[in-house]
């Protein structure tokens, strides 16, 4: 369009917005710089990306939220790390101090060699205890699923009146949740022979990670999961050296089992509040051992969601709303 073509006041509404722009630029920041309070709260709900070392292991973390507020520690599950939780720390920071750790071999944290460093659950839940020591975390919820399970309950037995609350999502306690999923997983924690060990490289795959994503998600829900969730826990999962390090812990994984009597115990023994948002499609820790929770905690809550394993990729916004609501009811210090 030539210039002569232009309607005179067409021209002058143009200057007028060209020239309210830096006024209104000002204004904004005017306004934000005299309200520090605002400022203060933005900060805090913010996501921030940090590392610590614990007993020679860097282990990263996500924050967010007040320090000063209700602590909420998510413990993640298998094949993943912190990133599982990327969406619902946003959602709860406004009235939380949440914080989110990778485990050794997982994630942003060291992958130290197993020649150096034993990858095992003990272990793990030793670092996670010099974890929430070292960030001064004296009394926290705890959200587990899948391997922050069996990690967030060895805690729990060492400090039992650490924990205020749990939330407990696709985390296994009880025999009745290991169906026929785990033959082969049971199989190499009988006798482990490298012949038993090879088949469960099979979940360590591109199209295994995938599945976990996906499968018992409802066709209305499967647009929400994300394509870059699986592929990052692939990436990690692909480092030179981390396939062996997976393996080390699906042999490990007996140990919990073993566990399982003393976790229920501490269930029966100090009755935590407790939030049970379980996907009920999930093949791997199926609903079979959502229920028997009620047997040791009758009064905790359970949803069953009409989805897989991953409830927050689909279920997102729904499941941060029932967590807000169980902790509201529940206050913790």
């Amino acid at each position: 369009m030539r210039m002569n073509s232009i309607k005179p006041t067409l021209l002058s509404g143009l200057v007028a917005l060209a020239l309210s722009v830096p006024h209104a630029t000002a204004t904004f920041a005017e306004e934000t710089a005299t309200s520090p309070a605002a400022l203060s709260a933005i900060g805090q709900d913010a996501v921030r990306y940090n590392t610590v070392n614990i007993d020679g292991q860097e282990i990263f973390y996500r924050e967010a939220g007040n320090e000063n507020a209700p602590t909420l520690l998510l413990l993640h599950g298998f094949p993943t790390s912190s990133q599982q939780y990327r969406n619902l720390i946003p959602e709860l920071a406004s009235d939380y101090h949440v914080i989110a750790p990778d485990y050794p071999g997982f994630g942003r944290s060291a992958m130290p060699d197993p020649s150096e460093f034993e990858y095992s659950f003990a272990n793990y839940a030793s670092l996670m205890d010099g974890f929430t020591d070292t960030l001064e975390l004296s009394s926290y919820s705890l959200y587990v699923m899948d391997y922050g399970a069996p990690i967030g309950y060895r805690l729990a037995l060492k400090e039992p009146q650490a924990i205020e609350a749990l939330i407990i999502q696709n985390g296994n306690a009880y025999e009745e949740g290991l169906l026929e999923f785990w033959d082969v997983f049971r199989t190499y924690w009988t006798d482990a022979t490298d012949e038993n060990r090879e088949p469960l490289r099979g979940f360590l795959n591109v199209s295994a990670t995938e599945w976990q994503y996906t499968h018992g998600v409802p066709d209305t829900h499967l647009s929400r999961v994300s394509p870059d969730a699986w592929m990052l826990d692939q990436t990690y999962l692909d480092r030179p050296g981390n396939q062996e390090i997976q393996l080390d812990l699906f042999y490990d994984y007996r140990t919990n089992v073993d566990l399982y009597p003393d976790f229920q115990e501490f269930f029966r023994a100090y009755q935590p509040p407790t939030l049970i948002v379980w996907g009920e499609n999930d093949q791997i820790f199926p609903a079979e051992g959502a229920t028997p929770y009620l047997r040791d905690l009758p009064n905790a809550e359970l949803h069953l969601i009409d989805a897989g394993h991953f409830i927050l990729e689909s279920h997102g916004p729904e499941v941060a709303a029932t967590i807000r609501t169980f902790l509201s009811k529940n206050k913790t210090n």
